[in-house]
């Protein structure tokens, strides 16, 4: 594989997953080889949105989400030196896993297609979610509100949208996040160093 093949990685996974730890991670140790893109949602209910309370309102945010999402990576995108690469966090597929009528419905409600958005991003860095484990989820993003069934359910949706990529990288959950994090770091390193 060419270095220069890869263009956008992406990190997502569901809530509590360590997701933005990763991306912070990479930036800070990579900071000369990736441009990153900060995750649209928490900005948007941190300084935009209320918390969603029903369908009509899911589907308002996640329409947000996606333009927003699509339009900052085009921004980050032409800010790209040589080498450089764009790292995500989140996608804009990641839509698919929280709208109410499921991934096809919001691709086509969004008018594109799920394999064009999915083709955006050179690889996947899919961080499954504590919740997984049955592991508390309650540090880290005060702008997260869900349980931990609902964040189970939310990883197992995510994963479903994410998971047609051909480079999808899945990094499981376990109880020590210091080796969580050491895997995901070594799986994007591999993908920088081609």
């Amino acid at each position: 594989m060419e270095e220069s093949r890869i263009r956008r990685i992406v990190v997502s996974g569901g809530p509590g997953a360590g997701k933005t730890t990763l991306w912070r991670t990479l930036s800070e140790l990579h900071s000369e080889r990736i441009v990153a893109v900060p995750e649209v949602a928490t900005l948007l209910f941190s300084h935009v949105f209320p918390q969603v309370q029903n369908e009509l309102e899911r589907r308002a945010v996640q329409s947000a989400i996606f333009a927003v999402q699509r339009n900052l990576e085009l921004m980050y995108e032409a800010r790209l030196g040589p080498g450089q690469v764009l790292l995500c966090d989140r996608g804009v597929p990641d839509g698919g896993g929280y709208w109410p009528a499921g991934p096809e419905d919001f691709f086509r409600s969004m008018s594109t297609d799920w394999q064009v958005e999915l083709s955006r991003y050179d690889a996947v860095l899919f961080m499954e979610s504590a919740a997984v484990g049955g592991l508390c989820i309650a540090a880290g993003n005060p702008t997260r509100m869900e349980d931990l069934a609902t964040a189970s359910a939310l990883d197992s949706c995510l994963r479903s949208v994410w998971q047609p990529h051909p480079r999808f990288l899945h990094i499981a959950h376990e109880l020590d996040f210091a080796a969580k994090l050491e895997r995901g770091c070594a799986a994007a390193e591999a993908l920088l160093l081609g």
